[in-house]
């Protein structure tokens, strides 16, 4: 089956999607190897990001163009392309743009699940773009945030989130649902527990931990190679002195630029693996603040192609 974005967004509901995050997190079969990365000569990056567990492999192989924005075209294209294991048979093809999303924002979601203090929110989205809006579907639907607050460097982009956020309280039925633009964005980072950083990572967004929420749950998803930040040392260093850090995987290691940057021994960081793994939050990850980075992994899009695509049964061989 071939499903177009709209089909590939109806079959992973944020919450379901996190929820099989967490069921391959578990599973001993699921097996990643490390995704290629190749520059292009536009100045793109094609990303080629197989995996696989007992019953299907998976292969994404999508696109990054950031020149795309002024083009008035998609940054992200490509296919997730789904086979069965026993036949090798191709059992769907999936919109990558979609996947690489929703996966990301419900990662985030689980993270903030179990890492949150205030989970409810105030939530502050700091970029507008594709990730901002996922991040606020994902965190309204799954956390109950009723409050948004939008800061990007585009005031359109940043109006037009604001009313998807009211679209999608109308669509839910909430009635005491905010959404506004941050006219001061260190106000909002006083008030709002929950953040996303969500930008193209070009540049340092969040310069100082002055003003930050005392719990403050941050999600930073922008920057995945060495040389990419979103956030300025003094704040990873900020979260490492007197709160936690936990990353998405180990590969982290070499792909986390703000981490890096920061002097951070990554290796010696949670990762959401551990977290979901732990039967109780140890001493340490009950400190706050906390910021979750996140880099992306091909099991992320296992977790969704495990979701969207129904397989029987496992076949009985003996």
């Amino acid at each position: 089956m071939n499903l177009n974005a709209h089909q590939t967004a109806h079959a992973l509901p944020y919450s379901a999607l996190a929820d099989e995050i967490t069921a391959l997190l578990r599973d001993a079969s699921v097996r990643v190897p490390q995704r290629m990365v190749q520059t292009l000569p536009g100045g793109g990056h094609l990303f080629i990001m197989p995996a696989h567990d007992a019953r299907i492999a998976m292969t994404k192989l999508i696109t990054l163009t950031p020149a795309n924005a002024v083009r008035g075209i998609a940054s992200i294209q490509g296919h997730v392309m789904v086979f069965d294991n026993a036949t090798g048979a191709p059992l769907a093809v999936l919109d990558g743009p979609t996947i690489t999303a929703r996966r990301t924002a419900a990662v985030s979601l689980l993270a903030a699940q179990h890492l949150a203090a205030h989970p409810a929110g105030p939530l502050l989205i700091i970029g507008a773009g594709v990730q901002g809006l996922a991040h606020m579907q994902a965190f309204v639907q799954g956390l109950g945030v009723r409050e948004v607050i939008v800061a990007s460097r585009s005031l359109p982009s940043a109006q037009l989130l604001v009313q998807q956020t009211h679209d999608l309280f109308k669509e839910l039925g909430v009635r005491d649902g905010q959404a506004s633009v941050a006219t001061n964005l260190a106000d909002a980072l006083v008030r709002c527990p929950l953040v996303v950083v969500c930008t193209p990572a070009n540049e340092i967004v969040l310069h100082t931990p002055t003003g930050l929420h005392p719990q403050a749950f941050i999600s930073a998803v922008g920057a995945y190679k060495a040389h990419m930040a979103e956030l300025a040392p003094s704040v990873v260093q900020h979260f490492a002195q007197f709160g936690s850090i936990v990353v998405d995987t180990a590969d982290a290691a070499h792909e986390a630029g703000d981490l890096m940057q920061a002097g951070i021994e990554i290796a010696q960081c949670a990762t959401l693996q551990h977290i979901v793994q732990l039967p109780a939050p140890t001493p340490l990850l009950q400190r706050t603040p906390t910021l979750f980075k996140s880099c992306g992994w091909a099991g992320w899009d296992l977790a969704a192609a495990r979701l969207a695509v129904p397989l029987a049964p496992v076949r009985n061989t003996k």
